[in-house]
């Protein structure tokens, strides 16, 4: 004897939801490897931004500066190299001078902020702590570079030109170099 009796089913198997599960797992987890390196990316973006802010004020400051320890310093009325005015061979800052009394280009020679050294911040002119650029590294470095070629040569004269170069290295390690002259006039 046959039975008209159906047990109509609703839903889902355990199985089924078991397999449903682990698809949407997989579909996610592609998903999220996909995506990640877009995020990473925006974020290089942003610190390249802010790294190319700090830079350029950077380069404007040194370059708002005299040429040379010896020139003078309210204008170009007398220069080294001339009237029997010698330039300074020392690229470097003047005993007991510090940033807030850097008078010359050279003096920025070597200047450094380190984002690995603990309690070491980046500056700005007044010796102010700028907090935006946490993470942040900067070095600078200032030579010689008469003939304009990007080479700083010892044999240079040291009266014509003086490249200075800012390295900012982003808090991802992406190092970017910004460069300029400051020319003897």
């Amino acid at each position: 004897m046959r039975s008209n009796f159906h047990i109509l089913s609703k839903g889902f198997t355990l199985i089924e939801t078991i397999v449903g599960i682990v698809v949407l797992s997989i579909s996610f987890s592609i998903i999220i490897t996909l995506i990640y390196p877009t995020v990473e990316q925006s974020a290089d973006q942003l610190h390249q931004i802010r790294a190319a802010e700090l830079g350029q004020s950077l380069l404007n400051e040194i370059t708002g500066h005299a040429f040379d320890e010896n020139s003078d310093h309210s204008g170009s009325k007398y220069r080294c190299g001339e009237n029997g005015i010698i330039c300074s061979t020392d690229m470097k800052s003047e005993i007991g001078e510090n940033r807030l009394l850097f008078d010359d280009v050279d003096d920025f020679n070597n200047l450094r902020f380190d984002a690995n050294t603990v309690g070491s911040y980046i500056q700005n002119s007044q010796g102010e702590n700028l907090t935006l650029y946490l993470g942040y590294s900067v070095t600078i470095m200032v030579c010689n570079d008469s003939d304009y070629d990007g080479n700083c040569a010892t044999n240079a004269d040291n009266d014509t030109a003086k490249l200075i170069t800012v390295t900012v290295t982003t808090p991802t390690g992406f190092a970017i170099d910004f460069s300029t002259y400051k020319a003897n006039f």
